[in-house]
């Protein structure tokens, strides 16, 4: 029987709770979970990739019931690398109506470059739909606490960013 792989990119800058429920609930889906830490310069992350990997690898394990899990990342075009890691499946995580737009053209753009790829829509906890890492990395930078946002390892990491 053929492994089904599936996908969960992103840039993962930080890693919140909101993503780590959605890895929870995508683990219950699949035989193997690629986790896809994203090279995006344009954002200006807090965290260097590697950072971000391994946050990701460390916080991956509390949740993968047994599945399968990889962390990779990743530069380049979304469906070359699912390609490249055999995934069959991308997962995304909604909050809002408006992720669901931005999702919904790149599910039609990719569509087109790999029919064979289906994306996967995950919607967030309720605990979880106001959860931004960009809103995480202000509130930390600004002193305030980020507890109910992020694992304790992800404030610990962001403490030390932000007490240089």
């Amino acid at each position: 029987m053929k492994q089904r792989v599936a996908l969960y990119p992103g840039t993962f800058d930080p890693l919140t709770s909101g993503h780590l429920d959605i890895i929870g609930r995508a683990v219950k889906l699949y035989d193997k979970l690629v986790i896809g830490v994203a090279r995006n310069e344009d954002k200006k992350p807090l965290f260097s990739l590697e950072e971000r990997a391994d946050m990701a690898r460390e916080l991956a394990e509390s949740v993968a019931g047994g599945t399968e899990i990889e962390v990779r990342p990743f530069s380049g075009l979304l469906m070359h690398f699912a390609q490249e890691v055999g995934a069959g499946s991308i997962i995304r995580g909604l909050r809002a109506v408006s992720d669901f737009e931005y999702e919904f053209q790149m599910v039609g753009m990719n569509q087109r470059l790999n029919p064979d790829i289906e994306t996967v829509f995950l919607m967030a906890d309720p605990r979880h739909q106001a959860v931004a890492s960009r809103l995480v990395k202000e509130i930390a930078r600004l002193g305030g606490d980020v507890t109910p946002f992020v694992p304790a390892l992800v404030k610990a990491r962001l403490l030390e960013k932000f007490a240089r």
